[in-house]
């Protein structure tokens, strides 16, 4: 039998029956649903189309199978910025493993963050967002995983 292949896909280009049966796992797992029936009706699809797909999709943020990120940030080149991403991330109990800064070029710096997961109060997105959000970042991204 030949080997699977994986592709990271954005959520946004998926099917909507991918879209929602990926939902429906992570209700599942939250516990947000008792059962399969109850999920797959409040997100909206056949109980047949959630069994089709349920084995071929995966969240990418799984913490069965990851315990590092690696984030690129770009951040202003204003004195405490860095210092403030990493204190977000020691309140969300994230732990820095790396720091590799680039030299600021108009203003701006490139990080790039290992960080271990296996303690964090959050899921990645939401670490991600509220990284996004504080003054002086200008864009995240995850850029590895291992």
């Amino acid at each position: 039998m030949p080997e699977k292949k994986y592709y990271l896909v954005r959520e946004d280009i998926l099917p909507e029956s991918i879209q929602k049966t990926a939902a429906v796992k992570e209700m599942l797992l939250r516990g947000e649903a008792d059962s399969i029936q109850a999920a797959v009706d409040r997100v909206g699809i056949a109980r047949s189309t959630y069994y089709k797909y349920k084995d071929g999709v995966f969240p990418f943020f799984n913490a069965d199978n990851m315990a590092i990120i690696n984030i690129s940030l770009l951040l202003q080149h204003i004195s405490g910025i860095l210092s403030g991403v990493l204190n977000c991330i020691a309140q969300l109990q994230g732990n820095v493993l790396t720091i590799n800064q680039n030299l600021p070029l108009h203003g701006a710096a490139y990080v790039t963050l290992s960080i271990s997961i296996e303690e964090m109060t959050v899921a990645v997105d939401e670490l991600l967002a509220r990284l996004q959000s504080l003054n002086g970042v200008i864009s995240t991204e995850i850029v590895g995983k291992s």
